[in-house]
């Protein structure tokens, strides 16, 4: 089973300091002139630890663990006194022009490094180095952002959203890009318990962090405290209510566009289509299909066979076995523009998003999607809650 428990989190005093100052996105989207502007909003921003440099030359991991250590002994940070979860709740407007609300909870899952299904990846990663992270833990001995984990259990969401209403104002609160995110922190015995047997009810399926939730595994495999054995995650219910998921575009380069029409011709009927990313995006949700876009023409890709699959599937298998082509991946469709007319790409398809009932077929079949199938948004802000791995 699934285990989510409880954690003294590591907290921004809000009396000290606002959220707004010190919060960050995840590390792994924050260019270098990003991270310049975030770390001069603060010298307590998160982006000091979780993306590290040392002006002096030294060693970068070291100095993040001495800051943290640093902000504890000044008040920046406090440390709960007991054992508790943490409600998060983001409320934004998606891109159909509804407005959304997410809530789940922040605890400490458990690893499964001998993959016995408690933790279940649903896609595969790409090649990265997974180094820095590891440097990062040993030296700072903390989780600074978390995973992102999807719970199978029913009910969840309801149980979350009816605690964050009893628990008035949050600790912490922060309007980004237009995505209000909201945290509370919840040791009430009676919800606790609800909620980890309800985790604990089936498995957890990895939504976002699957590099940081390998590095968890590597540290707890040469680190024999019982805090290794958890990673910091926000568990979210799996369900068309709590989840709002966007998809990831693919750039292609590497083979000229009548080439790649031929061999995508051998999986999908070509029909024309608009040759720009509005266009193409029209005629795929009024006629089904992923949208290609190659050499200055458009074209709606309709699977040959009826399929389950998903998108991002059926284009890897189309694909499969042409050597040279290069793949990249954008969310971005004004980025994904830009590239084609740059020529830094010669053809981009455009995918469907990953519905919710997909990613759970998926997790239930015990597969695996592609890479960079699913963009899950909003995504997590780093501050709102750090984890000590001593802190009990």
């Amino acid at each position: 089973m699934a285990r989510l428990e409880p954690f003294r989190g590591t907290t921004y005093d809000p009396a000290r300091v606002s959220a707004e100052e010190v919060v960050a996105p995840p590390y792994d989207v924050v260019g270098p002139a990003e991270r310049a502007r975030l770390a001069a909003r603060s010298p307590y921003n998160a982006i000091h630890v979780e993306l590290p440099e040392d002006p002096g030359g030294g060693d970068r991991y070291e100095r993040a663990a001495w800051l943290f250590s640093s902000w504890r002994d000044e008040g920046i940070l406090r440390r709960s006194s007991e054992p508790s979860f943490y409600l998060y709740r983001m409320t934004f407007e998606a891109d159909d022009g509804t407005r959304r609300t997410t809530t789940g909870l922040f605890g400490a899952l458990g690893l499964d490094p001998e993959q016995r299904g408690e933790v279940l990846p649903h896609e595969e990663t790409t090649p990265k180095d997974k180094s820095d992270r590891l440097f990062l833990l040993r030296a700072a001995r903390t989780n600074f952002s978390p995973i992102w984990g999807l719970s199978l259990s029913k009910g969840l969401g309801r149980l979350c959203e009816q605690a964050a209403l009893r628990s008035g104002e949050p600790f912490a609160a922060h309007d980004a890009a237009g995505c209000l995110h909201e945290c509370f922190e919840v040791s009430d015995a009676g919800f606790v318990q609800a909620a980890r047997e309800l985790v604990a009810a089936s498995p957890v399926l990895l939504a976002d962090g699957h590099h940081r939730y390998e590095t968890a595994c590597s540290f707890a495999a040469e680190d024999e405290t019982e805090g290794s054995r958890f990673v910091l995650a926000l568990v979210i219910e799996l369900s068309e209510e709590q989840l709002h998921v966007e998809a990831i575009h693919r750039l292609i380069s590497g083979i000229e566009p009548d080439e790649l029409r031929s061999q995508l011709e051998k999986s999908f009927e070509l029909r024309p289509a608009p040759g720009t990313v509005a266009g193409l995006r029209r005629a795929m949700a009024e006629q089904g299909g992923l949208g290609l876009m190659a050499g200055g023409t458009g074209s709606l890709l309709v699977p040959r066979q009826p399929a389950r699959e998903v998108d991002s599937v059926l284009l890897h298998e189309a694909l499969a076995g042409l050597a040279g082509v290069e793949v990249a991946y954008q969310h971005d469709l004004a980025a994904l523009e830009k590239a084609l007319a740059g020529a830094r790409a010669g053809a981009a398809v455009l995918l469907r998003p990953v519905s919710v009932a997909q990613i759970a077929a998926t997790a239930h079949g015990g597969r695996r999607l592609p890479p960079k199938s699913t963009f899950f948004y909003p995504k997590i802000l780093t501050g709102m809650v750090f984890r000590e791995l001593d802190a009990g």
